[in-house]
C-alpha cells in the first residue's frame, strides 16, 4: 500500500527570500527547510568522493561524467576541470542533476540520493580564491554554485522502498509503496 506523508513548511527561492514552488535555492535553505534530508544528503555525498552529474548536451541529449561535489559556506559547490564538455554544457543549460556515488553493493546504507537545480559559474576572483584555498583542486578549475529545485532521497524500510522530495515553496513529501502497489501515475 502506498502511504503519503507530507510535512515541513518550504522556504522560498532566491537568496533565501520567499518565493514560489519550484524556485532554485542554494544549500543553506535546504538545511533550514529539511534538516533531516538535508543531512541524509549530505552523508551519502560525503561516503564517496566522486558522483555522477547529470547534464544537457547541445544536441539535447544528455550527459554523464563524474564530479566532485563540496558543501562548503552553506553551499554545494560543483567543481571542473578547465573547458570540460560539462562545463560548455552547463553554460549553454544551467540544468542538472546529481546524484550520489552509491558506492558498493545493494543495500544502499543511508539511501540514495540526488540533487537537481541550476549551476551558476562563479567568477569572482575572491571566492574563487577562498575555495581554491580550502579545497585544493587541480589549477585551472572553473567553479559553479548549486541553486537546487529538488532533493530526492529514497531509502528501504522494508517491505516498503521510501522516498523522499522536497522542492523550494512546497512541505516535503515522502512515499512509502512496495511492489504490490498498483503503478504510479504522474511525473
Amino acid at each position: 500500500m502506498t502511504r503519503e506523508y507530507r510535512g515541513g513548511e518550504g522556504i522560498g527561492s532566491g537568496a533565501g527570500g520567499a518565493g514560489d514552488a519550484g524556485g532554485a535555492v542554494g544549500w543553506s535553505v535546504v538545511e533550514a527547510a529539511v534538516p533531516e534530508l538535508a543531512r541524509w544528503v549530505r552523508e551519502r555525498f560525503g561516503a564517496y568522493r566522486h558522483h555522477v552529474l547529470a547534464t544537457v548536451r547541445k544536441d539535447g541529449a544528455p550527459r554523464l561524467t563524474g564530479l566532485e561535489a563540496d558543501f562548503r559556506h552553506g553551499e554545494l559547490w560543483l567543481g571542473m576541470m578547465n573547458g570540460s564538455r560539462k562545463v560548455a554544457d552547463l553554460r549553454r543549460d544551467p540544468r542538472f542533476s546529481l546524484h550520489a556515488n552509491p558506492g558498493p553493493g545493494t543495500d544502499l546504507a543511508g539511501g540514495d540520493v540526488r540533487v537537481s537545480g541550476r549551476a551558476v559559474e562563479v567568477t569572482d576572483p575572491g571566492q574563487i580564491a577562498r575555495y581554491a584555498a580550502a579545497v585544493r583542486p587541480p589549477e585551472p578549475f572553473h567553479l559553479f554554485r548549486a541553486e537546487l529545485t529538488e532533493v530526492v532521497r529514497a531509502s528501504t524500510e522494508p517491505p516498503y522502498v521510501v522516498v523522499e522530495t522536497w522542492v523550494p515553496g512546497r512541505a516535503a513529501r515522502i512515499i512509502r509503496r512496495t511492489s504490490n502497489d498498483p503503478a504510479q501515475q504522474g511525473e
